[in-house]
């Protein structure tokens, strides 16, 4: 055999395989998504996400304190409002009243140093369960639709938000919520955190339940990318660079590691997220339940793949878990 060809010398010991990543694991890699509602008291199981919750504001510092105790340095908030007045225009989402708004500052108090993030979307707010305005035909209205995720981007950043993060995928919202934020004196307090190449998944499912905002009629096909649209996703990566934004995201993460490459590729000077969403979470779990494989080798193994990807954060519903094993 020829010298070259030996290579398992190299990671014969646990040690020396660990100096085979480019980069390691660690607790601030970790972005934990919560689900946050109307009920001030609430404590409600998601029965499609495994140890998930619905949660109100009057519980999130007695399940948040011990988290933040092990370690965990950032979260991404997500408002499930089941006691407001939803509309066409997703009026409820910036509602100082309501969750989102009130949990930002909840947490700022309890945990000044928790970095917050907030998710920017009108579907759980919206009558129609879209993630924009709608034309009369039931169509995307681009412009108004982009002016609002801008409005609610910037409230949530005057409310106390580290990072406003916009899923709904409209385009040129980045542009739009950069020039809010400057216009509002918070461009260089706020990141704004991309989810730039979010394809149109069946891994949503669980989450949808979970946030209620699943569409009342059609899907979201014409503004989430196609799951084999590679070169949409590379332009998206590209054009959200250019607008402003400060961190690039791909979710889902496990299906679209090439994507994640990709974006650490053409984006080489921005941190790299990617989102491990509630269906890949749930299968993990559900493999694990089944016994075909252990469940923290397989966690390990995922996020790990991202990492090797480009990851350099990852928004997962195992943080907790993560807290604990590293």
């Amino acid at each position: 055999m020829d010298i070259s060809s030996i290579l398992q010398g190299g990671y014969a010991h646990p040690t020396s395989r660990k100096w085979q990543a480019s980069r390691q694991l660690t607790k601030s890699m970790f972005m934990y998504p919560i689900f946050i509602t109307d009920d001030a008291n609430a404590s409600t199981e998601i029965a499609t996400l495994p140890g998930q919750r619905r949660w109100g504001i009057n519980k999130l510092e007695g399940f948040l304190a011990p988290l933040v105790a092990k370690g965990l340095e950032s979260v991404i908030l997500f408002g499930v409002p089941f006691n407001c007045a939803k509309d066409g225009r997703g009026t409820p989402a910036d509602d100082a009243s309501g969750p989102v708004i009130l949990a930002i500052k909840k947490l700022r108090s309890l945990f000044p140093k928790l970095y917050i993030a907030c998710d920017v979307c009108l579907c759980e707010y919206t009558d129609h369960g879209h993630c924009g305005l709608l034309h009369g035909d039931g169509t995307i209205n681009t412009p108004p639709s982009v002016e609002r995720i801008a409005e609610v981007a910037v409230n949530y950043a005057r409310a106390g938000a580290d990072c406003v993060a916009p899923s709904d995928m409209m385009d040129g919202r980045i542009k739009a919520i950069k020039r809010g934020l400057m216009d509002a004196g918070l461009g260089n307090k706020c990141t704004l955190m991309s989810y730039s190449a979010k394809f149109a998944s069946s891994l949503y499912g669980p989450f949808r339940d979970a946030a209620g905002s699943a569409p009342s009629f059609g899907d979201r096909k014409c503004y989430q990318l196609p799951p084999s649209a590679r070169g949409l996703a590379r332009r998206a990566i590209q054009r959200d660079a250019a607008e402003g934004a400060d961190i690039i995201m791909v979710k889902p993460a496990m299906p679209y590691l090439d994507i994640i490459s990709d974006a650490a590729q053409l984006t080489p000077d921005h941190p790299i997220a990617c989102y491990q969403v509630s269906g890949e979470f749930a299968m993990v779990h559900a493999g694990g339940a089944a016994g075909v494989y252990d469940l923290k080798t397989m966690a390990f193994e995922s996020v790990e793949s991202m990492v090797r990807a480009g990851a350099t954060l990852i928004l997962t519903y195992f943080t907790p878990e993560f807290l604990d094993w590293l």
